[in-house]
């Protein structure tokens, strides 16, 4: 009788180390295939069979980090141990209580299930309720996201001014220039120094018309364009940041086709021209 007892306590340990490692089984999913497939999901009852009834906050990239074909230790080493009273080694599903906190305040609780298959690998995972996966798409805005964008350079402020109106017929020096064309430098210069708080750079494009030949009209616009440089510069502009060019007549505004020179020459006036563009903060 005494052996026989033995033998019995023997087995009902077994029995009651099974039961602990295989759980209660009064809500494990229903028709679960060899592929890790249930015919129908079935969720705990968080408040009656959890063991760890407080669930956990998870780590939202190791839940994206989940995958078909996983082993129980990979699920393990993501997520922890199961939240119930299913065992680690012999049950075909895990259950957890995830909880979520909302962007506007509060939290969030699901319960998540991992299914396996036959060979212990983990194949589907459910939510309950459903909607809870959506949490998995809203990933954080990286923070480079999150600064405000740089605002674009500001475009220049370009200023054209005739060249009729500021040097003399011919001329490009400074003591060409027209006591009006004074006055429209004088006046740049204020609306600079009055409208831009930081002059980053400064550009002079001097450009003349077509009569004479490339070689003399080059040279002109930039005479011209170095003598409104050195205008500005003598007026404040710091001059390591003027920048001077001359196009000569490769960037006519106009066309014109008088025969006669006088009649040509006023209409190939918007052609002779000195344009300033100015680069900076307003």
């Amino acid at each position: 009788m005494k052996t026989q007892f033995h033998r019995f306590s023997a087995a009902a340990l077994g029995a009651a180390a099974i039961l602990v490692l295989q759980g209660c089984g009064s809500y494990v999913s229903k028709g679960i295939t060899d592929d890790g497939k249930a015919t129908e999901v079935v969720f705990p009852n968080a408040d009656g069979d959890a063991w760890l009834k407080e669930g956990t906050f998870p780590n939202l990239d190791n839940l994206r980090a989940v995958a078909p074909g996983m082993s129980k230790d990979q699920l393990y080493d993501l997520l922890g141990r199961p939240h119930f009273r299913e065992g680690l080694a012999n049950p075909r599903e895990w259950d957890y209580i995830f909880h979520f906190r909302k962007a506007g305040g509060g939290v969030t609780t699901c319960q998540y299930k991992a299914i396996f298959d036959k060979n212990y690998k983990a194949q589907t995972f459910h939510w309950l309720p459903a909607g809870c996966g959506d949490v998995l798409a809203a990933r954080p805005v990286p923070v480079a996201e999150r600064l405000p964008a740089a605002a674009p350079p500001a475009a220049p402020r370009k200023i054209t001014l005739g060249a009729d109106g500021l040097f003399r017929f011919d001329g490009s020096s400074l003591a060409d220039l027209l006591p009006e064309g004074r006055r429209k430098l004088d006046a740049l210069v204020g609306d600079i120094k009055s409208s831009v708080k930081s002059v980053d750079a400064v550009r002079i494009t001097g450009h003349t018309d077509r009569l004479g030949s490339n070689a003399y009209n080059n040279a002109l616009s930039l005479a011209r364009a170095n003598t409104v440089r050195d205008y500005l510069v003598q007026a404040g502009i710091a001059a390591q940041n003027v920048q001077v060019q001359g196009k000569g007549e490769s960037e006519p505004k106009v066309q014109c086709a008088q025969t006669a020179r006088a009649a040509l020459i006023d209409c190939l006036a918007p052609n002779r021209r000195v344009e300033i563009e100015v680069f900076g903060g307003s």
